[in-house]
């Protein structure tokens, strides 16, 4: 099963904030790639509930399925590769091609990946740069009528995360906004637009 732990902190930027940190660590128009996140959930956000988040993430001409379930520290992510045609029939029906993530999805979250619907689309900006040794990430995301900017940092443990998100935000003047992760950005959004 292709699993991994994720510990990373985030933060919010305004777009000023996101171009000044773009030139401090020379990130270029061409470094930045487009990527796409559908996400699902169930009628009565069951996943959302648990903490939990399914989605599909189409970067270039690559798709991948992920559940992303709380762990401690940070994230478990099961990952499941996608054939174009295997993400394009999941959307469409709103079933979860039989796999890892769906094995995962019925025996940790107790949910039957048949139950799941796509609640539309998240479509983020990103580039990368090593950061000490881990990766800082800068993001723009677009999504349902909103968009907005993070900083986002990943590393080997959540304290040295932590550590090296405050020595940039402080280095360059940024306050801390408390951050949550897009699924519940973009589920806060849903929700005030129904």
């Amino acid at each position: 099963m292709a699993q991994e732990k994720e510990i990373e902190k985030k933060n919010l930027l305004t777009e000023k904030e996101f171009q000044t940190l773009c030139k401090a660590f020379s990130l270029n128009d061409e470094d930045f790639l487009w990527q796409a996140n559908t996400y699902f959930d169930t009628s009565g956000y069951k996943l959302r509930d648990k903490g939990a988040a399914l989605r599909i993430r189409q970067k270039k001409n690559q798709y991948e399925l992920t559940l992303k379930q709380p762990s401690t520290p940070g994230l478990l992510e099961t990952n499941q590769e996608l054939t174009e045609k295997d993400a394009e029939e999941a959307i469409r029906s709103a079933r979860i091609p039989a796999g890892e993530v769906k094995d995962q999805l019925k025996t940790s979250v107790q949910i039957s990946g048949n139950n799941v619907q796509p609640l539309g689309t998240l479509k983020t900006r990103r580039a990368h740069a090593p950061y000490k040794s881990g990766i800082l990430f800068l993001d723009h995301s677009v999504y349902l009528d909103t968009e907005d900017y993070e900083i986002e940092i990943e590393g080997p443990s959540s304290a040295e995360v932590e550590e090296w998100l405050d020595e940039v935000l402080q280095k360059y003047d940024i306050p801390y906004r408390t951050t949550p992760n897009k699924i519940k950005r973009f589920f806060t959004r849903k929700e005030e637009m129904n």
